[in-house]
């Protein structure tokens, strides 16, 4: 029978397990991209979507010209801009399309991704594995405790939570500058 307690502890293990595997390498890329860009446009769907579209909120806070791309005042994508698409798989059929697009216009791509290998992923500027897989015992590599891709989902929320700390920095920005940018009407 499965504990709270109990699982907890494994499904901390696992989330540390996997974030020691990013590559900061690539991380750093993903914020240069970032910083280069004249727009930042985020995209994703389902529960990635849900942490692509908190990235995109604290981009906002940080007073980065963003835009998520599902909403139906977000403009066109030109060659100055980057695309952050959070794609698990790296091959989900309308995020594949709106990639090749936004690729037919040069703009920068960043795909965060579980499989590094898919044809998405690959093509990309930056590809960000989240390796969201987990090694037990002898080394064999298993699936999460959690169903489906949670873990892929939650590591990635702390990637990007983790991105938002160096593009503080190197923004030269407090939290309070944050603070102040944060919707006031809530």
């Amino acid at each position: 029978m499965n504990s709270f307690p109990g699982n907890i502890a494994t499904i901390t293990t696992e989330l540390a397990d996997t974030l020691a595997r990013v590559d900061p390498h690539q991380v750093d890329r993903a914020v240069d991209a970032i910083l280069s860009a004249g727009s930042v446009f985020v995209i994703g769907v389902g529960r990635e979507g849900l942490a692509a579209r908190g990235f995109a909120m604290r981009l906002a806070h940080l007073g980065l010209r963003v835009h998520w791309g599902w909403d139906d005042t977000t403009p066109a994508v030109t060659a100055d801009d980057t695309m952050i698409m959070v794609n698990g798989s790296g091959s989900i059929g309308h995020l594949d399309y709106v990639f090749a697009r936004v690729r037919a216009v040069r703009a920068t791509t960043v795909v965060v991704t579980a499989i590094a290998e898919a044809e998405t992923p690959r093509a990309a500027d930056v590809a960000l594995v989240v390796p969201a897989t987990v090694y037990r015992g002898d080394g064999d590599l298993v699936a999460s405790i959690q169903p489906m891709g949670s873990l892929f989902e939650q590591c990635t929320q702390l990637v990007f939570d983790a991105a938002v700390l160096q593009l503080t920095d190197r923004l030269g920005l407090g939290f309070a500058d944050l603070a102040a940018r944060h919707r006031n009407f809530e």
